[in-house]
């Protein structure tokens, strides 16, 4: 098992001293998150690029996978997030003086963006456990962190601040998802505190819990309506999953963000322990999401499956055929609970 990375004080301080120091002065920057992000990638690469841009650097978002739809409003310009693949993608991470990582340390989460910024000076800002992949640079990690948005707060709370509208926002809402509106086990009283600091700071709760969660287009409910006939319960109840039928998810013309919360629909079931969502990738192969109440783990499960995350919430692609990866995760979610 990965030892967890704690930090003592001074040893914080040195760390955050390095990553001001490394984060100021360079320009343009790219910043970047793990492919489809999530509301704490999205939030705390939206806050560092603010705070990058006030402080006199042309900072972009440069992400493997288009920018969440479901998290534009944290974007105040479009202009922010480059479209993968694009020809100015590539210009802009020719030209840059440093790259941000946020959110994940593993090369392997931010794909080809990984090869992209080689070479550069690197800042990696996460509270995930180290993976088999690590990028190499200036690193501040700690896997006490509810989010990596808490960890962005301490960067720029180091370093004096501004504290804008868009850097509030965007950290609000990266710990307000990452604790799934602060009520998973992750949600501590060090989060509660840097949330309630940005509520001070201007960030309004009901507003961006609205934008955050009341979002979902129909196509959501209509594929949840067809996933829901695959709910499937296993080991008297203590372990369930769902998988999203990938017809339907192409006939519906549905994102990735059109699947949010599907993996809680197991995981919500009286009895269960560790739940499962399975969805087929459109290159074939087989995403799985993991989640699980303690004392259970996924994180394991993941990392064998060559994926990786956090004990309570992890995930990993693997290869078909869909019925094939089921009865492998299964078995080994089973293996887990009576282990």
């Amino acid at each position: 098992m990965v030892a967890p990375v704690h930090l003592d004080r001074p040893e914080r301080r040195a760390r955050l001293d390095a990553v001001v120091e490394a984060l100021l002065g360079a320009d343009p920057v790219v910043v970047t998150t793990h492919a489809n992000a999530d509301g704490d990638g999205a939030g705390s690469a939206v806050a560092l690029a603010g705070f990058l841009r006030q402080h006199g650097a042309d900072a972009r978002l440069v992400n493997p996978t288009p920018f969440p739809e479901s998290y534009s409003f944290l974007l105040p310009d479009p202009d922010w997030a480059l479209s993968p693949k694009s020809a100015a993608e590539s210009d802009w991470c020719r030209r840059a003086g440093l790259a941000v990582v946020v959110d994940t340390g593993d090369r392997r989460r931010i794909g080809r963006i990984a090869s992209m910024i080689r070479g550069l000076p690197t800042v990696v800002i996460d509270h995930h456990p180290p993976g088999d992949g690590p990028i190499a640079g200036v690193r501040y990690l700690d896997t006490r962190a509810s989010a990596a948005g808490e960890l962005v707060f301490e960067v720029i709370e180091h370093a004096g601040g501004p504290w804008t509208e868009t850097i509030v926002r965007a950290l609000y809402v990266a710990i307000l998802t990452d604790t799934g509106g602060f009520r998973f086990r992750n949600t501590t009283p060090r989060c509660l505190r840097i949330a309630g600091r940005l509520v001070e700071l201007g960030a309004d709760p009901e507003e961006l819990h609205r934008a955050a969660y009341s979002r979902f287009h129909p196509r959501h409910y209509a594929l949840l309506r067809e996933s829901l006939a695959t709910l499937t319960v296993h080991e008297g109840g203590r372990i369930a999953w769902m998988t999203v039928p990938k017809d339907d998810f192409d006939r519906l013309g549905a994102t990735v963000d059109d699947l949010e919360g599907f993996v809680d629909v197991p995981r919500n079931l009286a009895g269960v322990e560790l739940a499962i969502l399975f969805r087929t990738t459109s290159d074939g192969r087989i995403k799985v999401s993991l989640r699980s109440l303690a004392p259970a783990a996924v994180n394991g499960i993941a990392r064998a499956l060559g994926g990786g995350g956090h004990a309570q919430a992890a995930a990993a692609v693997v290869s078909g055929p869909l019925e094939k990866a089921i009865d492998r995760v299964v078995q080994m979610a089973t293996g887990s609970l009576q282990g």
